[in-house]
């Protein structure tokens, strides 16, 4: 018989990729699943654990930030409960060393582990944590954070960029929010290039700055300023809306991305890019097999919507593969047919 699912959220209104998970994970589960909103009501908890017969807590979301005990309480009290502990870490070294020791009980608690991406069981694999928790263990394949809709709603920032676009522009894009791992910078360097080569370019960041300890956003405009790209960025904020998003994706010519660790199964926002119908231009995984689990990746790149680079990719070759993949079409594929095959994969995967 089919276990139900008590699948915790936060009550945020900005989602960040993992919660957005969280809350899609929930839907496609149906009547099997039940969203619970974590907080200190421990009766409605306590109640909501008898009518299920397992947890799933994701990690990290970042409005749990101040919450960083009550993961635990829930982890403890399901296992007294007799219930099936599923712990879905989407990152781990990149976490905050403070933050994986507060997770810690929490994995010592679970009786199932997903991952992100291979690398991630790898990271967790190579950590002492890892001797003392279950050995069930998965890799659960990313959606995108973002479905395409097939509704577009403009906006001002819509409007501007169909303008500039008209008199000539390309537009580079990045969706996702922006943080010094993800190397966002980088792509204004592919802009400076491309205005060196002699192009007209302007580059939109559809997402927000992550707040923390580092300076993120004071960096990168410092980035703007000394590539005299100005007049050229456009920095949207935090878009609640798919359509307003949608808007704002009809107006990209290339989107591009540069991690340091290569691509990874991971990258949503990535996957989300790259069904709006335009190009994605992105550094291969370091490994060959990485992508191999992720049938949407697979057909995305089969298709040309992901166009790889060499992992260590430097910003001319990058450069010169945005300006091929801005005059190459698309192959159209079944977003919705994927999507849906995409998500049968992932509920398997929880239910082990």
């Amino acid at each position: 018989m089919s276990q139900s699912y008590l699948i915790f959220i936060s009550a945020a209104r900005k989602l960040c990729g993992v919660e957005a998970f969280s809350r899609l994970l929930a839907e496609r589960f149906g009547p099997r699943a039940e969203a619970h909103v974590l907080d200190a009501d421990m009766p409605r908890l306590v109640r909501a654990l008898r009518e299920n017969d397992a947890v799933v807590l994701n990690f990290p979301i970042v409005a749990w930030k101040r919450r960083l005990f009550l993961p635990i309480i829930v982890a403890v009290l399901a296992r007294l409960m007799g219930k099936d502990v599923v712990v879905f870490l989407h990152e781990w070294l990149a976490l905050d060393w403070k933050r994986r020791i507060v997770l810690a009980p929490v994995v010592v608690c679970a009786t199932r582990l997903a991952f992100s991406a291979p690398e991630i069981v790898a990271e967790f694999a190579a950590t002492r944590l890892s001797r003392f928790v279950t050995r069930r263990r998965t890799v659960v394949p990313i959606p995108p954070n973002v479905l395409p809709q097939g509704v577009e709603r403009e906006t001002e920032i819509s409007r501007d960029l169909h303008a500039r676009r008209k008199g000539g522009r390309l537009i580079l894009g990045q969706f996702g929010s922006i943080y010094p791992k993800k190397q966002s910078a980088v792509v204004l360097q592919v802009a400076a290039e491309l205005r060196r080569r002699g192009h007209d370019v302007g580059v939109v960041f559809a997402g927000s700055f992550i707040k923390g300890m580092d300076s993120v956003e004071e960096t990168f405009f410092a980035s703007v300023r000394e590539l005299g790209l100005e007049d050229r960025v456009t920095v949207t904020g935090y878009i609640a809306g798919d359509d307003e998003l949608a808007a704002i994706f009809k107006e990209v010519d290339v989107f591009c991305y540069l991690f340091a660790e290569g691509l990874t199964s991971r990258r949503g926002s990535v996957l989300a890019a790259a069904l709006s119908g335009r190009a994605v231009v992105v550094n291969a995984p370091a490994e060959a097999d990485a992508l191999t689990r992720h049938g949407l990746f697979m057909r995305l790149i089969e298709t040309n919507a992901i166009r790889l680079v060499p992992t260590g990719a430097d910003i001319p070759e990058v450069t010169t593969a945005v300006l091929e993949a801005a005059k190459t079409p698309v192959t159209p594929l079944d977003a919705e047919a994927e999507i849906a095959a995409l998500w049968e994969t992932i509920c398997a995967g929880i239910d082990g």
